[in-house]
């Protein structure tokens, strides 16, 4: 599949898309994160309303590029925009659901949740500093866990990602040494390993590769049966990746502080947190072009918001506390016609 983009147009097969039957369809493309989430709610929505999606899974950093390019209904990001980028291009941004990236490795013997590492462990696997799984550090952390001696191959995002956007933030909160030497980015300077295209594209090749290491967002963990490593939070625990887990690093979180509710919720306080936690985003334009089809995109989200949390629970992510949604309902009475009219209304 070249590469790893997926159209995502439920009920129908892609050489349909370009039918008249499917001109009404939602269309949106970005972060490869919430992409099977976004898959099981356009089904459930099209059986409800006969309304379609078609969502090309193409990274972060190709969702922004879209959205500003007015290709698309709507662009999805994981690494949130900017108040200055939001203002520049007159775009609205709004979370949709919560969860977690995680480190996922390839070692035989080694079941999931059973390694366990640090955050600057993680920071000096990526900076070609630790390069074998039987490295003092790492076992000093796994006392009773069988590690080979064997080389490590990190597994990273190829294209523009959120996920390498959340991954990095949290590097560089763990490691000054890494947020010195490669920052937080949607894409950085990777000095070992090898990438992969999309959270797919780094499931695939973290299952492919012995003794890899990789970072994916956990439903992709726990769909591929990929064996997750642990990861020491603030608390110096070693919570399980669960919703649980994300929902404890979201709950003091300040949604207002950022313009587009553009918060970090990496290495967060409390015991039970998850130290990769963040939300992903949603992009439309303050003025749409098509303020019909801008109705039918926040029509598809408000219906996720009030119906969706069951499957997106089942699939490891965690929804936005209803306060969030409130808020956000409220940021869309500034998304408007040209004569001033909301286009949508609650």
């Amino acid at each position: 599949m070249k590469p790893f983009a997926y159209a995502l147009a439920l009920g129908l097969a892609t050489a349909q898309l370009a039918t008249s039957a499917l001109a009404a369809d939602i269309t949106g493309a970005g972060a490869t994160f919430p992409f099977p989430v976004y898959s099981k709610w356009a089904e459930a929505y099209r059986k409800e309303s006969g309304m379609g999606l078609n969502y090309q899974s193409i990274g972060s950093g190709g969702g922004i590029k879209q959205i500003q390019a007015k290709t698309v209904d709507f662009g999805a990001t994981d690494a949130p925009l900017k108040g200055a980028a939001l203002e520049k291009d007159g775009l609205v941004q709004f979370p949709t659901v919560m969860g977690g990236v995680v480190p996922v490795v390839n070692i035989a013997g080694v079941e999931p949740g059973k390694l366990k590492l640090t955050g600057e462990v993680i920071a000096e696997i990526y900076a070609g500093r630790i390069t074998k799984w039987s490295d003092a550090k790492i076992a000093k952390l796994n006392e009773g866990v069988k590690l080979p001696e064997a080389t490590i191959t990190p597994v990273y995002r190829s294209d523009a990602s959120g996920t390498t956007n959340i991954f990095t933030t949290y590097l560089s909160q763990a490691s000054e040494a890494w947020k010195k030497e490669f920052g937080a980015a949607t894409t950085v300077s990777w000095p070992a390993g090898q990438g992969g295209k999309g959270n797919e594209g780094v499931t695939a090749t973290v299952k492919q590769v012995p003794n890899a290491i990789g970072y994916v967002e956990s439903a992709y963990a726990k769909q591929n049966k990929l064996s997750h490593a642990l990861i020491q939070n603030k608390a110096g625990k070693f919570p399980q990746p669960d919703d649980k887990a994300f929902q404890a690093a979201a709950a003091s979180a300040d949604w207002k502080s950022a313009p587009g509710f553009g918060i970090s919720l990496t290495d967060q306080a409390g015991e039970n947190a998850w130290p990769i936690t963040a939300a992903t985003f949603i992009l439309v334009y303050k003025e749409p072009a098509d303020p019909a089809k801008a109705a039918d995109v926040l029509k598809f989200f408000d219906w996720a918001y009030k119906n969706g949390d069951k499957l997106a629970v089942d699939l490891d992510y965690v929804p936005l506390p209803d306060n969030v949604v409130g808020l956000i309902h409220d940021a869309w009475k500034d998304i408007k016609a040209k004569d001033g009219k909301p286009v949508f209304n609650m």
